[in-house]
Formats: C-alpha cells, sequence, structure tokens
C-alpha cells in the first residue's frame, strides 16, 4: 500500500444520492465487533475488532447516508489539521507533535502550534479551501482533517493524493456536548483515548454540574446575541448551539421558541424590535476593542435597545482571547461565562472571554 494511504484507510464512501431523486442510500449494520457508547454524539458509530476499529461518519445532510467510513488499525502519526480548533485539542491530548502541517497558519492561535511553525516543525500547507498537495506530500502526512460542507463538490487534488480525508462534521452535532464527545472520536484515531475520555468527562461532568447549578437559581436575564453585520443580523436558532448553552444557563432569549438549530436571517430591524428589551447583549467580534460610541456610530438601532442604553453589552474578542480554539470542546468553559452574564454575582470568578463594552 501506498505510505501515504496508510495508517487508517477508507473501506467505504456512501454514495450520496440527489435529494431531487429521494434516493435509497444503504447503511451497512455491524452485526459482530463491541459497539463504543457515545452518551451525546448522534453522528458516530465506532465497533471494535479483535484487529482494527471500524467507524461510520453519518452524514449529516442526508438522513441514512453515511458521509465517510474507515477501518483503524494504527494510531495516526503525521496529520494536516485545518482547524484551529482541533489543533488546540490535539494540543490538550498531548499530540501537539501529530501535527505535521496547518491550513491558513495566520488564524492558528495555539501557542505550542505556533512554536512548531516558527520553528519548521509544523508545516503551513496552504489555504484551507485550497490545500498545497505538494507539500503535504512532502510531510508524509498519514491524513488530512478538514470541515465538510454541504454541497461541497469534493475535495479535488487532496483526493488524487492518497492522503485520508478524516471529514470532522463534529460541528454540526445539536447541542455542545455532542460536539465536544467527538474528541474520543479523535482519541481513537491518534492513539490517546485514554486522555481523551478522561478529558470529556471532565468536560461532561462540568458542564452538567454548572447546568444543574443554574437551574436552581431563579430564571435569569434575556440575552441579544451577535450584531448587525452588513444589511442583516445573523441571530442564533432557538435549536442551535447557543440556544442551547441559554437555556442550560437557565436564561431567557427571544427565538427560544425557534426550532431551527442553525442562524437565523433576520432585518436588523426586526431583531431591534423584538429584542428591544433583552437584559444583556452578546457578540463576538475581531480586531480593535470596540466601544459603546463605536457601535452607535455603526447602526442607530443599537441605541434604542435597553442593553446599549443601561450599558449591559459583552463583547468577545477572538484577536485577544481562544475562543475559537477552545469553545467546540471545552462548552463548560463557555456555559461559565453565560451563567454570569445570565445571573450576575450567582457564578464565581471572572469571565473568561467576554468583557463588558464601556
Amino acid at each position: 500500500m501506498n505510505p501515504l494511504r496508510s495508517i487508517i484507510y477508507i473501506i467505504g464512501i456512501v454514495a450520496v444520492l440527489t435529494s431531487c431523486q429521494g434516493g435509497n442510500n444503504r447503511v451497512v449494520t455491524l452485526e459482530k465487533g463491541d459497539t463504543v457508547r457515545f452518551d451525546y454524539a448522534t453522528l458516530l458509530t465506532v465497533v471494535r475488532y479483535s484487529d482494527h476499529t471500524h467507524v461510520e461518519i453519518a452524514n449529516p445532510w442526508v438522513k441514512g447516508s453515511v458521509l465517510r467510513s474507515y477501518d483503524i488499525s494504527r494510531p495516526l502519526g503525521k496529520a494536516v489539521v485545518t482547524t484551529t480548533a482541533h489543533c488546540q485539542l490535539l494540543t490538550w491530548l498531548g499530540k501537539t507533535a501529530a501535527i505535521a502541517g496547518v491550513c491558513d497558519s495566520r488564524y492558528i492561535g495555539v501557542d505550542e502550534v505556533r512554536k512548531r511553525l516558527a520553528a519548521g516543525k509544523t508545516v503551513d500547507c496552504g489555504n484551507s479551501m485550497n490545500p498545497d498537495v505538494e507539500r503535504i506530500a512532502e510531510i508524509g502526512a498519514d491524513a488530512i482533517i478538514v470541515s465538510p460542507f454541504e454541497h461541497s463538490g469534493g475535495y479535488g487534488r487532496i483526493e488524487k493524493t492518497g492522503v485520508t480525508i478524516v471529514e470532522a462534521a463534529d460541528y454540526m452535532e445539536p447541542s455542545p456536548l455532542a460536539r465536544a464527545e467527538w474528541m474520543r472520536l479523535y482519541g481513537i484515531l491518534f492513539g490517546c483515548e485514554q486522555q481523551a475520555d478522561s478529558l470529556f468527562h471532565v468536560v461532561d461532568s462540568t458542564y452538567n454540574s454548572l447546568r444543574r447549578e443554574a437551574i436552581k437559581l431563579p430564571e435569569g436575564r434575556s440575552l441579544l446575541i451577535e450584531r448587525k453585520t452588513g444589511s442583516v443580523w445573523y441571530c442564533p436558532g432557538g435549536r442551535s448551539t447557543v440556544g442551547t448553552l441559554i437555556a442550560d444557563a437557565h436564561g431567557r432569549y427571544p427565538w427560544m421558541g425557534d426550532d431551527h438549530s442553525g442562524s437565523l436571517t433576520l432585518a436588523p430591524e426586526q431583531v431591534v424590535e423584538r429584542g428591544a428589551h433583552a437584559d444583556a447583549w452578546m457578540f463576538v467580534y475581531s480586531g480593535k476593542p470596540i466601544t459603546l460610541r463605536d457601535l452607535a456610530g455603526e447602526y442607530a438601532g443599537y441605541k434604542i435597545l435597553d442593553a446599549f442604553r443601561h450599558g449591559e453589552v459583552y463583547g468577545c474578542n477572538t484577536d485577544s482571547v481562544n475562543y475559537f480554539e477552545e469553545i467546540p470542546f471545552r462548552p463548560d468553559y463557555l456555559l461559565r461565562d453565560y451563567i454570569q452574564i445570565v445571573h450576575p454575582g450567582a457564578a464565581k470568578g471572572g469571565l473568561r472571554y467576554y468583557k463588558r463594552i464601556d
């Protein structure tokens, strides 16, 4: 076998039939082996056999079909990692040395990986949408970890290199803990299963402990989330990860009854009207620190918001904190911030990601 195909090899890719035909994709049922139990993750099936572990990743966009399936006989030794969140996770799992390459290195905020880049131990493989396949081949990567998208059209030249494509569909899971539980799969892939299971146990127990404590408190403040982008305002749906976080913090949200798991594309006027009386306003941004004066100049509608008028505006500047690096696999960190904002003074310690904007 070509060495670039070794370690993990794809044993089957179930074809995705076009939705207009409403096809009959067949999912193979594995009758033998020990099935690994996942408490939250809905897209993973992992079965252990005597000589390998079989993994199936369900297609989150085509119900009843498989996105990718793998047989794992040995751990990955070298991987190209295209997202900063997975770089952070591998560092937490003690597998920084396995990150042979990254994409979009300017967006990687993990100190350990940045040091490896500076020392030439980790290679910048270019743009994540069009990675440098020659560099990937030169470093002898066993796999490349990518974030899949619906109707992406495939992975172009990467698919011709023989390097296994690990489609990290964890972000499509329906809840914060479901996404975080994927760390157990990455533990299997990189041969650090015990470390991954131990870390997830900490995340799971901490998150649920915070949630139980929040439920004991009186119903908390209402939140408005994000801000105007161009001519629209993207608000998290009621069943989105953010909607779940607000509910678990025992807070209120104007779109809590909405059943969308993604973002709602709304006119700013709609958001201002519906969220005018929200107690606090939270959003994520990047660049220079923003002020209330900056916000007032950006969009006059902000000045109508109670949260703006009362100074209850909280921003997370991703240039200053490792927000995108940490929250996918440490949702307990983010829940603690939400609880502190929803229930001022109820939680101990300061905010990790958000800061009151003056």
